[in-house]
């Protein structure tokens, strides 16, 4: 026989047969860390490590690279035009960050802090023991100031007085103050060590703190044998909560002695944004208790199990938009931040409520985002709006706008645009994206399209879909103003009018993603080679506490294709500006520039694509001897490309494996001998230094009998 073209069409099937997937592409069958372009199947290009640098206890850029903290959940990147500086602001499941000329930042927001300042409203001889003050907001009701160079314990406060003061404390010397003079709240020896232990406990009266909260010390005194660096870390500490007044810590090097009262007299504590914040819960938690699960289940009076149930509470991310120049941070069913550029990253993020001029402000919000080109703040799942001021409960379903050009002002007026609308559809709201002239918002159960349309009633609000809610908040995504999304079990595009995006492998997806975890999915777009891809937790992660997605399935709209693999990467953004490559987090908090290079930092990448099996014959009625395979295919002069041939009798039999053999970029053709009806071809590379393409293969083959 002359030589047989085997062509395939682009794109992996995996929802139907691996016969009907070639009878009827034929298609691939299988892949990992393979792309389609121009209708052929070529290896991704490879990711490198990006060198971001830790902060040392000064704050000053060290030179060695580090990891960010926590888990990385949403990722927004831009250009301020003051200044000219490239910007990534980072929400982890515990922090939030700021990478500035490579170099991150930590601002997440504080929930308290121990180093309060007010001024004195009086005179002060060197043995008053009432001490007035212009304000004790964020005093604790017993505790230290420092006057000067005066430390000033106190027992109690009325009203503005400090009651009980005992002048010159922790060996000062009592000394007379002007009125206005400045009072610091402080704590003195806080720090207890315990020979040859890095276990370091501090005592804080009240603190508020809950197990795995942030804590960040700075003004302490090495004590125990334990460096002032040590004890001063930048990056803070999670905490073990002993009492109300106490908790401890883990410093990095063991104490050589015990201490019992340390640290000096003017150590300050800042206690980040925590559990009861919304952060620190890196995965969803089921949902426990009267009314999970079946009636009747378990015995009666216990907590059901984790896998009784199939309700579970969010876990802790964020949603980040840009203003101008600046960044609005809202951590998921929490509070909303602002951080402002210009106020450089050695300050944090601020609750909006606080800003000057702010009105009716929602302190809890699932989702927001910014409307274009209107901008105006819109606010999903939030505090209904009370007139006067107060706090109104909160409903999952309830859309709040500010007026327009002010995300600091919700309340209604009539000369602004604020305003509030109820969905119908769903229990809650779950995603927006911000698409051209129109703001997408998904429930757990329908499609809204809210339109600003000025005139009484601002925004309009279409329903677009029933039954087709999104999986997670990182799920949409906004591409050339078609929204791209994943549902519970399918997949949706959106150009103006909703559908069901076909896909081939969808039950193998769905069905192979751990449900409990699909609120880690999180999408990326790659404009260069126009994929959407979806990162998921698969059931072959074998972690048995807070798994991360460590697979992916891809969407080519420029090709009509589908590709599966594995990745580990927990948030992804396109390149833009100056970042002319994607690049995403993984897991351990590492940042890798993407189709960068042909390896994995270094590492080999395993790229393969398999084909269906296909008939030899036009209906397979006869075994054939294949002898002979002829590549083509554009390679490196550095890549080595194994091919495998798999032939089988029938449909079901066992395949036949051949191979693997060799290819080069100098291969003329391959000598086989595979005896079949069907013949199935797979290529696969291993190397650090691969870059392929594959065309079209063609084979010689010669009918042949059964013996």
């Amino acid at each position: 026989m002359p030589l047989q073209l085997l062509k395939y069409q682009p794109g992996v099937v995996k929802d139907i047969s691996e016969y009907a997937a070639g009878k009827n592409g034929p298609f691939y069958i299988d892949s990992n860390l393979v792309r389609f372009k121009n209708g052929y199947a070529e290896k991704l290009g490879g990711w490198l490590k990006d060198q971001i640098n830790a902060l040392d206890t000064s704050g000053n850029i060290t030179s060695t690279a580090t990891s960010i903290e926590g888990i990385a959940r949403r990722m927004v990147f831009w250009r301020s035009t003051t200044d000219g500086e490239d910007r990534i602001a980072v929400g982890t499941h515990n922090h939030l960050l700021i990478i500035e000329n490579g170099a991150v930042y930590d601002i997440t927001p504080l929930r308290d802090r121990t180093d309060s300042a007010t001024t004195t409203t009086e005179a002060l001889d060197d043995s008053e023991t009432a001490i007035d003050l212009a304000s004790v907001t964020g005093f604790k009701a017993a505790g230290a100031i420092l006057i000067g160079t005066e430390v000033i314990t106190y027992t109690g406060i009325s009203t503005l007085t400090l009651t009980g003061c005992t002048r010159g404390a922790d060996s000062t010397t009592a000394a007379a103050h002007d009125s206005g003079a400045v009072a610091t709240q402080i704590l003195i020896d806080p720090i207890t060590t315990a020979d040859e232990s890095t276990t370091v406990t501090i005592t804080d009266t009240a603190h508020g703190a809950q197990t795995s909260d942030w804590v960040v010390l700075s003004g302490a005194a090495a004590t125990g044998g334990v460096a002032a660096d040590d004890l001063n870390s930048m990056a803070g500490y999670q905490v073990t909560v002993l009492t109300a007044n106490t908790y401890t810590i883990t410093v990095p090097s063991a104490a050589t002695s015990t201490v019992s009262a340390g640290g000096g007299n003017a150590v300050v504590i800042q206690y980040l944004v925590g559990i009861a914040g919304g952060l620190g819960s890196q995965s969803a938690d089921p949902a426990l208790g009267w009314g999970v699960g079946s009636w009747g289940e378990s015995t009666w009076g216990t907590a059901r199990s984790a896998s009784s149930s199939d309700v579970s509470l969010d876990n802790s991310s964020w949603n980040l938009s840009i203003w101008s120049e600046d960044l609005i941070a809202t951590v998921r069913n929490a509070s909303i931040f602002y951080w402002d550029t210009s106020a450089g990253t050695n300050n944090r993020a601020v609750l909006v409520s606080s800003i000057a001029g702010a009105e009716s402000v929602p302190t809890v919000a699932r989702i927001t985002t910014v409307s274009f080109p209107d901008r105006h703040f819109i606010v999903g799942g939030s505090q209904e709006y009370v007139i006067g001021g107060g706090t109104g409960n909160v409903d999952d379903m309830l859309v709040r706008w500010s007026t327009q050009e002010d995300f600091t002002k919700f309340a209604p007026t009539a000369t602004n645009t604020a305003g509030d609308q109820r969905l119908q559809i769903g229990t809650k709201i779950v995603a927006m994206v911000a698409a051209r002239e129109e703001t997408l918002i998904s429930t757990d159960s329908a499609l809204y399209g809210m339109t600003f349309t000025g005139g009484s009633f601002v925004f309009s609000f279409r329903l677009l879909g029933t039954d087709c809610g999104a999986a997670g908040i990182n799920t949409m995504i906004n591409v050339d103003s078609t929204v791209y999304y994943m549902g519970r079990r399918n997949f949706f595009v959106y150009d103006g009018i909703l559908k069901e995006l076909a896909c081939p492998v969808q039950y193998y997806v769905f069905d192979r993603m751990q449900e409990r975890y699909i609120d880690k999915v999180v999408v990326g777009h790659n404009k260069a080679f126009k994929e959407i891809t979806w990162f998921y937790v698969s059931n072959d992660n074998t972690a048995t506490t807070n798994p991360e997605n460590d697979s992916y399935v891809t969407y080519n709209y420029a090709e009509n294709a589908w590709t599966i693999g594995t990745m580990d990467r927990t948030v992804w953004s396109d390149s833009f500006g100056a970042r002319t490559v994607p690049f995403a987090f993984d897991p351990d908090g590492f940042l890798y520039n993407h189709e960068t290079g042909t390896s994995d930092n270094g590492a080999a990448m395993n790229s393969f694509i398999e084909a269906a099996p296909r008939e030899i014959s036009a209906e397979g009625e006869t075994l054939y001897m294949v002898d002979q395979i002829v590549p083509d295919a554009n390679m490196s002069a550095t890549t080595s490309l194994d091919l495998y041939m798999n032939t089988r009798k029938y449909p079901n039999s066992t395949e036949v494996i051949k191979g693997p053999f060799t290819i080069t970029s100098s291969t003329d053709k391959v000598s086989t001998r595979a005896k079949g009806r069907q013949i199935a071809i797979k290529f696969q590379s291993t190397g650090t230094e691969d870059q392929w393409t594959l065309g079209d293969f063609r084979i010689n083959s010669r009918q042949d009998g059964l013996r």
